[in-house]
């Protein structure tokens, strides 16, 4: 079928790693080929349920601490994940990975989640781990900024004054704005 490997071809192009299923409940996750082998290290490790630091055993030791962070308060709250981090080879090159998802829950309400890894590796040449000049820490009190606020905003979206919504729609726009300029300038 062309279209299934024209889709292959645009993913790997695009630089897709893996993918992630989470039960949040159990505190395990599930790995593709591709993830097990870039993240944890061991591609045999696809298709089994594992603890967070195993899953994520690869990532660089100045942004571990963060990045499990943000995991688990994501787990406990629900939302979109979206973390972009380093990783160590095998042979200790750093890997940039791009993480996307969402953690929402499921039809019984336990919290489940589903994402993908991307190596965007090719936006950081010759770049050190401070991005734009924009700590780590700081990017991800921004991007907590805005899980927080989405969440505000779900919840004010129920209540329904108008009022209320628009200042959220509006802090909304603000951040995203803020990450999009941050994100723009690391393309420069």
């Amino acid at each position: 079928m062309a279209l299934a490997s024209t889709a292959a071809s645009a993913l790997q192009d695009a630089g897709f790693v893996g993918t992630w299923d989470t039960d949040v409940l159990a505190g395990r996750s599930v790995l593709d080929a591709g993830a097990a082998a870039l993240l944890s290290g061991d591609s045999s490790f696809a298709g089994k349920p594992l603890p967070l630091d195993v899953a994520l055993g690869r990532i660089h030791p100045e942004d571990r601490g963060w990045v499990f962070d943000r995991i688990r308060t994501v787990r406990r709250t629900g939302g979109m994940v979206s973390l972009e981090f380093r990783v160590l080879s095998e042979t200790g090159h750093v890997r940039w990975i791009l993480n996307r998802g969402r953690l929402a829950p499921d039809p019984v309400g336990a919290l489940r989640g589903r994402g993908a890894y991307i190596d965007v590796t090719d936006l950081h040449a010759g770049s050190s781990p401070v991005t734009n000049g924009v700590e780590p820490a700081q990017a991800t009190h921004l991007e907590a900024a805005a899980d927080q606020c989405i969440r505000v905003h779900s919840a004010l979206e129920r209540h329904g004054d108008e009022n209320l919504r628009l200042i959220s729609r509006l802090l909304l726009l603000g951040i995203g704005r803020a990450i999009a300029e941050r994100t723009s300038k690391k393309l420069v």
